[in-house]
């Protein structure tokens, strides 16, 4: 099982690489729709409805995990089929590249409106009267934590618990972004629930992002002092990680006042570098990719590692 696993995870990885997201049924946006539903029917106590809510699907994911391993554990060639065939439908690699392609050529070319919407997409924050330095400094920030979530997170946990931890990972990031940063009853236990499946692997996505940072012509030393500086006095116990390790790679600065539907927030400033502009995005994507790929290898050896342990 665990040879098949690790090449399931390498195939998966490879998937997302050269097909990239499929156009219709993204399994990871019928998912969203569907939660995005459950969440308008629920009564009651808000408090406990919220953690029945987040806790069932996430278990209902992890349930469907279990199976599919379940269905392929007597034959190799199933379960490594099915482990690449989750893994090419959690994976965000792909798709994160294209939309921050598409910001950064939006930044570059000055249509801000269009560069608005697509980061309204993918991030909570209020966009519309963002600047172009605003539009970096958001888009890049975007890109790191995306990197953690949607590639490293589901890496890591798939390596660690197979097709359930592919699943369960990240069926618990999607709903944590569908409350994005705001309050509220409902959302706690998701809340939680994503702080305690992303403390590990939103650490080992920063350590990538400080080993990755000289392929794209970044500064390894500052990522690491970005990273371990700056997030001190960040009130989330995982939000930042990563983006103070891309701030320090590229040097520049990120963090500080962030503007959402719900208030105002004075977050930390992560890094001492300049203000990014859209070549910052560009690079920041190119670093997005080096993490993925060092995610993807990293993922493979630690599958094969545990299996070796259980013989």
């Amino acid at each position: 099982m665990s040879a098949a696993r690790a090449i399931g995870l390498l195939l998966g990885v490879a998937a997302d690489g050269v097909i990239g997201d499929p156009k219709r049924g993204r399994p990871v946006a019928v998912f969203a729709r569907a939660a995005r539903r459950l969440e308008g029917r629920l009564t009651g106590d808000r408090k406990l409805a919220g953690a029945v809510y987040a806790g069932g699907l996430a278990g209902v994911a992890v349930l469907c995990g279990v199976v599919t391993e379940r269905a392929g554990r007597r034959s190799p060639v199933l379960q490594a089929a099915g482990t690449a065939a989750t893994t090419w439908a959690v994976l965000g690699g792909a798709g994160l590249a294209l939309d921050g392609t598409a910001l950064a050529r939006d930044l570059e070319e000055g249509e801000l409106e269009a560069a608005r919407d697509t980061l309204s997409h993918l991030d909570p924050r209020t966009t519309e009267d963002l600047d172009v330095i605003a539009l970096s400094r958001a888009s890049v920030e975007t890109v790191a934590e995306n990197t953690a979530n949607a590639v490293v997170g589901p890496l890591f946990w798939g390596a660690v618990a197979g097709v359930p931890g592919l699943l369960g990972s990240r069926a618990i990031t999607v709903l944590r972004k569908l409350f994005g940063p705001r309050p509220g009853q409902v959302a706690w236990f998701a809340v939680r629930l994503d702080d305690v499946v992303n403390l590990l692997p939103t650490r080992v996505a920063a350590a990538l992002t400080v080993a990755g940072a000289p392929v794209v012509g970044g500064s390894a030393a500052e990522s690491w002092r970005a990273w371990r500086r700056d997030t001190t006095a960040h009130p989330s116990p995982n939000a930042g990680r990563v983006e103070a390790a891309f701030a320090g790679a590229l040097e520049i600065r990120l963090g500080g006042r962030t503007v959402y539907p719900h208030g105002v927030e004075e977050l930390p400033v992560l890094g001492v570098g300049r203000n990014p502009d859209a070549g910052h995005v560009t690079r920041a994507v190119e670093l997005s990719r080096v993490v993925g790929w060092l995610a993807g290898a990293s993922s493979v050896v630690l599958a094969a590692l545990l299996g070796l342990r259980k013989r």
